[in-house]
C-alpha cells in the first residue's frame, strides 16, 4: 500500500527509471506547455491516494520574495528541531532542488522511484481529462515524497499566480501571500487587480492568512479574508537598523535587532513576512518556534542565487568576487539596484574610486525587459559598468543582439558587449578588470553560472552510462 493508503503501480509493472531517464521523462512532459488549472493534479493525487493530506504547513504566493520568506521560515523552524519540507522555484543546477526535506535536495534515487511510479498514473489520468504538464507530474512527486518522508511542517512555493496553480491542490493550513506585483501579465491578467485576485484565490476557508501586500491588491487580498471569515495578518517591511558585507540588521517586533544571513534591504519585507508566517503556523497548531530559535534561524538562512556572493579563482586574474542574483522583473531589479549601491563599499575594488562591475545579463522575451533594464540602471553603483549580454538555451531566451539593444538604450553610458553562452559570457566577465562580476536578469542564467562555479556534491547528478 502507498504511504497514504492505496496501491501504486509495483516495481513489475511500471519499469524502474534510472535517474537520468526520470528526468528526461519528466521534461519532456514540457511538450504539453504551462496549461493552468486544477482537474489533472486533483486526479492525480487522488489516484495517488492523496499524499498532499498527510502533510501541514503553509502555500506561500506572491509576485516577489517567496523564497526568501520560504528559506528564513524554514531555517528558523529548523533551528526549533522541526523537520521541514520545502520547495523552492526554480531550480539552478539540479531539478532535485525543487523537493527539499531539512536543506537536503531528494536523492537521485528516490527521484527517480517515484517519477516511475507516478507516471503510469499519469497516463491513466490523461486519457480523461488530458496529459498533466511537467508542472503537475513534479507536484504529485513532491507530495508523494513529502507523504513518505513525513516532514513536520511543508513549505509549498506557488509556481505561476495561485488561483489555477498545481499547488492549490493542497490547501496546509496557512496561505501567504508576499507582494503583488506586474508579472507572467499573459497569464495571470495586465493590472495588479487582476494578479491579486489570481494571487488571493490560495487563500481558504479554515486558514490563517499573512500578507504584505499593500494598495489595491491588499483590499482584494482583505475582502476575500473577510469573505471566507479568516483571519489576516497585514506585514509592513521591518525597520532596517543597517548592513554589512553579508547581512541585513533589522528591528522585529518581539525579537528587537535580528540579524538575517540574506543580503538586501528588500530582506526586511521578507523576514516580517516570514515572522508572521510562523506565528499563523502556531495559531494554526502546526508548529511553534520560539525568539531564540528564530533568531538563530534568520541569521543562518541562506538562498543560492539571490545576492549570493562568491569568491572565484581566476587563472591569471587572482580571485574575483562573483555576485549572483535572480532580478528577473522590475520590482526585483529595483531590490537588485538598492542592493548594489549598499553593497558596492563592501565589495572588491570599492572605495573613493571604486573599480566599474561588469555585468552578466540574459532575459526571457516574454519578459518586460525594458521596464527590468531601466530598474537596474538606477543603481549608482553602476556607473561605468560593462555589460556583457548572453542568452540561455531555451526557445524563450532574448538573443544577446536585441538584449545588447535595451542595455545601450536603458544605460547609455556603459559598455556593451554579447556573448553567445552563459559560459562565454563568464569567460568575458572574469578576464575584465577587477571590480565584482553581477550575474543577473534570469534564474535560468544564474543556475549556469553556479553549476560552474560551485561544486556542490549534494548538487551532482548521476550522469548518463
Amino acid at each position: 500500500m502507498s504511504a497514504s493508503g492505496r496501491d501504486l503501480p509495483s516495481s513489475a509493472t511500471r519499469g524502474d527509471l534510472t535517474y537520468p531517464a526520470a528526468l528526461a521523462a519528466i521534461e519532456a512532459r514540457g511538450r504539453f506547455g504551462v496549461r493552468l488549472g486544477l482537474g489533472r493534479v486533483r486526479a492525480l493525487l487522488g489516484a495517488m491516494g492523496d499524499p498532499q493530506l498527510a502533510v501541514r504547513g503553509a502555500l506561500v504566493g506572491g509576485t516577489n520574495g517567496k523564497g526568501s520568506v520560504i528559506a528564513l521560515a524554514g531555517s528558523a523552524l529548523r533551528a526549533a528541531g522541526y523537520r521541514v519540507g520545502q520547495t523552492p522555484k526554480p531550480h539552478l543546477v539540479t531539478y532535485r532542488e525543487r523537493i527539499v526535506v531539512d536543506g537536503r535536495p531528494i536523492t537521485p534515487d528516490d527521484f527517480a522511484r517515484l517519477v516511475s511510479e507516478t507516471i503510469p498514473v499519469a497516463d491513466r489520468v490523461a486519457r480523461r481529462l488530458g496529459e498533466p504538464t511537467e508542472f503537475e507530474l513534479l507536484t504529485a512527486v513532491m507530495f508523494r515524497h513529502f507523504a513518505e518522508v513525513g516532514p513536520d511542517v511543508a513549505l509549498v512555493e506557488v509556481g505561476l499566480g495561485g488561483r489555477l496553480d498545481a499547488t492549490h491542490a493542497w490547501d496546509g493550513g496557512v496561505a501567504v501571500i508576499t507582494n503583488v506585483g506586474l508579472d507572467h501579465t499573459d497569464r495571470l491578467g495586465p493590472t495588479v487587480s487582476a494578479i491579486a485576485h489570481e494571487k488571493a484565490a490560495i487563500i481558504e476557508r479554515a486558514d490563517r492568512a499573512v500578507t504584505g501586500a499593500a494598495g489595491e491588491a491588499l483590499a482584494i487580498v482583505r475582502r476575500r479574508c473577510a469573505r471566507l471569515g479568516v483571519p489576516l495578518a497585514v506585514v509592513s517591511p521591518a525597520p532596517v537598523l543597517g548592513w554589512t558585507r553579508d547581512t541585513v540588521t533589522v528591528d522585529l517586533p518581539r525579537l528587537g535587532p535580528t540579524s538575517i544571513g540574506l543580503r538586501g534591504r528588500h530582506q526586511a519585507a521578507n523576514v516580517a513576512t516570514a515572522d508572521a508566517l510562523l506565528d499563523a503556523l502556531e495559531a494554526a497548531g502546526i508548529a511553534t518556534v520560539g525568539v531564540a530559535a528564530r533568531r538563530d534561524g534568520y541569521a543562518s538562512a541562506r538562498w543560492p542565487g539571490r545576492l549570493e556572493l562568491l569568491q572565484v579563482a581566476v587563472p591569471g586574474h587572482g580571485t574575483r568576487e562573483v555576485l549572483l542574483d535572480g532580478a528577473h522583473n522590475p520590482d526585483g531589479a529595483a531590490a537588485l539596484a538598492v542592493a548594489l549601491d549598499d553593497l558596492r563599499p563592501y565589495l572588491a575594488g570599492g572605495g573613493a574610486s571604486p573599480e566599474p562591475v561588469t555585468l552578466v545579463w540574459a532575459s526571457m522575451r516574454d519578459k518586460d525587459v525594458a521596464g527590468v533594464v531601466e530598474a537596474v540602471a538606477r543603481s549608482s553603483a553602476l556607473a561605468g559598468a560593462t555589460v556583457v549580454c548572453t542568452a540561455v538555451d531555451l526557445p524563450r531566451a532574448m538573443p544577446p543582439e536585441e538584449l545588447a539593444a535595451a542595455w545601450r538604450a536603458g544605460l547609455p553610458a556603459s559598455t556593451v558587449m554579447t556573448a553567445p553562452g552563459p559560459d562565454a559570457a563568464l569567460d568575458v566577465a572574469l578576464a575584465l578588470g577587477l571590480g565584482p562580476v553581477v550575474v543577473a536578469g534570469s534564474l535560468y542564467l544564474v543556475g549556469a553560472a553556479r553549476a560552474r562555479l560551485v561544486d556542490d556534491p549534494a548538487l551532482r547528478d548521476p550522469v548518463p552510462a
